[in-house]
């Protein structure tokens, strides 16, 4: 199976699967494969050996293959952006996720208009097993606003960020398995601004699979971990003040998409 050669792409997108749902892969990856009359891409597809049959024939030569490390999925992540060959920009795509039509193009734009910024982000469809819209989420400036108090708002399949900043912050924090993307944005956010858009770039698979829907306790325990230890001190004995409201309003929302799922 080929592999794209290392070239000077703009973005490069990380995209950790495990390989049982190649027909989700496909549809990721032709994805990807249509913004590149917009933007310039290098895809990464970090994958366990066993699996890597599992890439559509049709788009294996035009991704690089990395094999799985078998630590989780901060560490799958750490691997595909150790494969960086001069590109400037990064996201994360999950193998039941894709972008919109012009999406990529709409976040590169927004950061190379801003040389402060370290991350754009934009609205995120949520989407069923069969790919009927659940939700969208528009939440524009208040989900950076509200990140390090409450939940967090900005999809990873929407955000693009800036590589240099990413790599100043060292990467995916390895010891986390759930909250790895609110690390790196609460990170991310000491070092420059955020920029949005409220368009819809990018859709994320709201399934019962996904690590986050498995375990709503432990995700929202690893959130309040990693929120804690980027408060400063002085607010750290008043956090359950807002806290455990937000868990009850994120455990409220959840329960609504998965609601809707089922209905669906």
């Amino acid at each position: 199976m080929s592999t794209l050669a290392t070239g000077t792409s703009d973005i490069l997108v990380v995209l950790p699967t495990l390989g049982d749902r190649p027909e989700k892969l496909q549809r990721a990856l032709s994805s990807v494969d249509a913004q590149r009359p917009d933007v310039s891409v290098r895809v990464v597809v970090v994958i366990p050996e066993d699996k890597k049959d599992a890439l559509p024939d049709a788009l294996a030569d035009r991704v690089e293959i990395v094999t799985d490390p078998h630590r989780g999925m901060s560490a799958a992540i750490n691997a595909g952006l150790s494969a960086r060959a001069g590109e400037q920009f990064y996201i994360w795509l999950g193998d039941d996720d894709y972008y919109q039509q012009g999406g990529l193009a709409t976040l590169h734009n927004m950061l190379r208009a801003d040389n402060r910024a370290v991350v754009a982000y934009g609205g995120c469809d949520y989407i069923d097993d069969d790919g009927q819209l659940l939700w969208t989420s528009r939440a524009g400036s208040f989900a950076s606003l509200m990140i390090g108090k409450g939940p967090n708002l900005v999809p990873h399949p929407a955000a693009l960020m800036r590589l240099d900043a990413l790599e100043q912050v060292g990467g995916y924090d390895e010891s986390l398995s759930l909250a790895m993307d609110l690390d790196v944005l609460l990170k991310l956010k000491k070092r420059g601004r955020f920029v949005h858009t409220t368009r819809v770039v990018s859709a994320f698979g709201w399934h019962p699979d996904s690590l986050t829907v498995q375990d709503r306790t432990q995700s929202e325990r690893e959130a309040r971990m990693v929120k804690r230890r980027h408060l400063p001190a002085v607010l750290r004995g008043i956090e359950p003040l807002w806290e455990y409201p937000v868990a009850w309003a994120s455990r409220l929302a959840a329960h609504t998409l998965n609601r809707k799922r089922k209905q669906g």
